[in-house]
């Protein structure tokens, strides 16, 4: 690994660091902590994904033609400003504003990293990366969810003020570490715009719309992101506190669960993805998660004691880790092998752009998981179901090296656009 993938990979560790120390609370935060009640919170989940939902479409041309570095350094900013103003905010109106900075900020963000990933990775080594990147991540998220899980007390508001100002710290740092990075090639500006017609102006987004593989992963992508990051943030917290009886520090030990099976699994388990074809490693974790969701809804049944619903949610989230660790080496590389070239930013940001959409509605479990917990848990059961046969539709789009880049001696097919028809050949049943 090179320097300039060492800076990336520790500068998003030390983000997601910051993150940590709000994500399980963000909830408790808004409806309890500022008394603006279960509504408020939803709303505010809901300002994060909509500013996203903005940002995002004009994301991929800029990556494509500036480059990802200066998008990287914006985004981090204008987080670090949103996560500020939302520790010091007592009114549902400055509440919503900074949800949408920090939300923004943090959406175009994961398309620029994927795309410097992209930049500083070969083919040979890109899975990988973006395999280390997840876990890097989720490393960082945990530690600081559990130390945040410490500090946080719902009698003292100045506690989670805490909080969000580390945060808004972590991200300058991720500037300042992005600043000192040297990418591989840092192409001008008449360089980095496509020299197909097809790929400039507003067609991009046609091409990419009638490119049939990249419409079923990004159908795929917006299901998994609904059915676990947009509940790990909104109706899942509020299911284990309103439904289970779960504490915060509980959530914060959950949350360090589902970093610890990442940490355990990811690299045992990237050993095993390499070998396998995609869809089908995708298909299982959606059967894993099924089950992941039963025991969520045991925890809340309230036959058992209050150590046995804690261990139940804790569980859980484990458990969404192991999927979670399957997948990072999964998607990610998989979006990259479907981008033409000179379109990597582009297609980085259309799957950025579905998982806020799946965000953005996530919080709408917020009052099914507070008021109709065991309707709750029967509509996620379903929806991870259909994660697994949407999977095995989409390996049908996919050439025979796509869905298993092992076949080309651990090769990803970065080149595949290239190739024409040979890439986009399905692989048949």
């Amino acid at each position: 690994m090179g320097a300039a993938m060492r800076r990336i990979q520790a500068g998003n560790a030390l983000t997601a660091f910051g993150i940590g120390f709000t994500v399980p609370f963000l909830y408790i935060y808004v409806a309890q902590v500022r008394g603006l009640g279960s509504m408020a919170a939803t709303s505010a989940f809901v300002a994060f994904a909509v500013s996203a939902l903005v940002a995002l479409p004009l994301t991929g041309r800029v990556i494509d033609r500036r480059g990802p570095v200066p998008v990287v350094i914006g985004a981090a900013v204008a987080a670090s400003a949103g996560a500020l103003s939302l520790g010091l905010s007592t009114g549902i109106v400055p509440i919503l504003l900074s949800a949408l900075a920090l939300g923004a900020g943090q959406a175009v963000m994961q398309p620029a990293l994927a795309t410097m990933i992209v930049w500083c990775s070969t083919p040979a080594t890109r899975t990988r990366a973006f395999a280390l990147q997840f876990f890097m991540q989720n490393l960082g998220l945990g530690i600081g969810g559990l130390i945040g899980g410490q500090i946080v007390d719902e009698s003292r508001p100045a506690s989670f003020t805490l909080l969000f100002g580390i945060e808004a710290v972590m991200f300058l740092v991720l500037a300042g570490v992005i600043l000192t990075v040297r990418m591989p090639h840092a192409p001008s500006i008449k360089d980095a715009v496509p020299r197909d017609a097809s790929q400039t102006g507003g067609s991009a987004w046609k091409r990419l719309l009638e490119h049939k593989a990249m419409v079923k992963l990004l159908v795929l992508g917006f299901v998994i992101f609904f059915a676990c990051y947009g509940q790990f943030e909104s109706g899942l917290a509020a299911f284990g506190t309103e439904a289970a009886g779960i504490s915060p520090s509980t959530l914060g030990f959950a949350l360090a669960a589902n970093t610890g099976a990442i940490v355990v699994a990811q690299f045992v388990v990237l050993k095993l993805v390499e070998k396998r074809r995609r869809s089908r490693v995708i298909a299982l974790v959606g059967l894993i998660w099924t089950v992941a969701w039963i025991i969520a809804g045991f925890s809340g049944l309230g036959h058992g004691s209050a150590m046995m619903a804690a261990a139940a949610f804790i569980t859980t989230y484990a458990l969404f880790g192991i999927g979670e660790a399957m997948l990072s080496p999964t998607l990610a590389p998989l979006v990259a092998d479907l981008a033409p070239e000179g379109s990597v930013g582009q297609y980085n940001s259309a799957f950025a752009l579905v998982k806020q959409m799946a965000l953005a509605l996530g919080p709408l479990g917020v009052p099914l998981g507070a008021g109709v917990p065991m309707l709750y848990i029967g509509v996620f059961v379903t929806v991870s179901l259909g994660i697994a046969w949407l999977a095995l539709r989409l390996g049908k789009q996919l050439s025979a090296v796509q869905d298993k880049p092992s076949l080309l001696g651990s090769r990803v097919v970065a080149q595949g656009a290239k190739a024409g028809s040979e890439v986009g050949e399905p692989v048949g049943a």
